[in-house]
């Protein structure tokens, strides 16, 4: 398979590889790589003028088998079915591997939210979780905010399913502003578990964080935030950062947060005082102590993987590395920490957020933390440990462990009737 295959030829290989080194027959290798329930659905929505326009939207249910589906709604004009059961059944796998009794799915519709007015947004959403909302709840699917959506989203649709069932459900979905339900620490958390496993992985690989360096594509949620508390909390030296403009270097070390501030004065990382501009490619490249690919999907292949100069790649994005990239990875000696690992921190917190809902009874931040920092420190050993048993790189570990508890779950509630 080359690198420009689609996502969900990637996740459906993926399965099948791991299938077989599992013993798997191919019945069970289809079940785990199909979606149990696909939903597309076509609605109007009167735009500002007086229009009419119709949207196209999808909710893709993985997999039922560990419990309730998990997984974010996307807005995009590139959204695709495909793109949407990639995703969903990469849910799957990120909630088996770090132990949350979810199964993945994956929501998003076709449009363009830069061009649509906040009334445009919040009709548009109502509308969605609407059509949607005969599969979705708080003990069915749980939506929670992705690309283009945030905690407003997320109070819109918990608003429509409540408004329509009679009463309020916070735990419809994740992802919520803190005073409808939301958790302390979501806004965080995939930046701070990723944080955990790049601690984990530095004592693995004997390196010390007052001699390391990080370099972060993507200046997001995930980038800023990583690039923040790898900086703040683990020692290292930010040397790069990049957003989609492209990148800045300073080998003396980058402030995150004085980035992030020059970011939101001018709308890009570029021209940041007394660093040096470089592409988005070239940052890949630098010779740095931890990558995190924190942007797009498919930036690490088979062209460049072997000039690749980190000891760590921390997968702060989803599938930012093929498959073919991976094995040239793995024969140089690079540890890479899985996005179903590496990532799971956000899906965690949603799951603390969920659990808060559905018992009314609210944790601190600090609680949030140290169950966080529990959970992806067990998943990172769990993970390292089989690669080493194995002798297979990190991800292949982590899919052996992630897809070996849903069979388990499978053949254990057996095929009803």
């Amino acid at each position: 398979m080359g690198d420009q295959a689609g996502p969900y030829q990637v996740a459906i290989s993926q399965v099948q590889r791991v299938g077989e080194l599992l013993g798997l027959d191919q019945g069970m290798i289809d079940l785990m790589t199909r979606p149990k329930r696909e939903f597309t659905v076509n609605f109007p929505v009167t735009m500002d003028d007086g229009t009419i326009k119709v949207f196209t939207g999808f909710r893709v249910q993985h997999n039922f088998a560990r419990g309730p589906c998990k997984g974010g709604v996307r807005y995009h004009p590139a959204v695709t079915l495909d793109e949407v059961r990639a995703l969903a059944m990469w849910m799957t796998w990120k909630c088996a591997t770090v132990g949350l009794p979810y199964g993945g799915s994956k929501g998003g519709v076709i449009c363009d939210p830069k061009k649509m007015s906040r009334g445009e947004l919040e009709r548009m959403t109502r509308r969605y979780a609407s059509e949607i909302m005969p599969i979705i709840g708080p003990h069915v699917d749980i939506p929670a905010p992705d690309m283009y959506t945030d905690s407003q989203v997320m109070a819109w649709i918990m608003d429509t399913y409540s408004m329509n069932v009679g009463y309020s459900v916070p735990g419809v979905v994740t992802g919520k502003p803190l005073s409808l339900g939301g958790s302390e620490g979501r806004e965080e958390a995939t930046s701070r578990g990723l944080t955990y496993c790049v601690r984990e992985a530095m004592a693995m690989a004997g390196l010390r964080s007052s001699e390391a360096t990080a370099v972060v594509q993507g200046f997001g949620n995930v980038g800023w935030n990583a690039a923040r508390l790898l900086r703040d909390e683990l020692g290292l030296k930010i040397v790069a950062l990049s957003d989609s403009s492209g990148g800045i270097y300073d080998p003396a070390g980058l402030d995150p947060v004085s980035v992030h501030e020059h970011k939101r004065l001018t709308g890009s990382v570029m021209g940041y005082p007394g660093a040096t501009s470089i592409t988005n490619d070239e940052l890949l490249e630098l010779d740095c102590t931890v990558l995190v690919p924190a942007a797009l999907e498919n930036v690490i292949t088979s062209a460049n993987a072997d000039r690749i100069g980190a000891r760590i790649v921390a997968e702060g994005a989803n599938g930012p590395t093929t498959p073919e990239a991976d094995q040239i990875l793995y024969e140089k000696g690079i540890l890479l920490i899985p996005d179903i690992l590496c990532n799971a921190g956000g899906v965690t917190v949603s799951y603390f957020e969920w659990v808060q809902d559905l018992q009314f009874l609210f944790w601190s931040n600090a609680e949030i933390k140290n169950r966080l920092n529990d959970i992806m420190t067990y998943a990172f050993a769990r993970v390292y440990a089989t690669a080493g048993a194995r002798e297979v790189d990190m991800r292949t570990a982590a899919y052996l462990l992630a897809v070996g508890e849903v069979v388990q779950a499978t053949k254990l509630r057996g095929i009803y009737p």
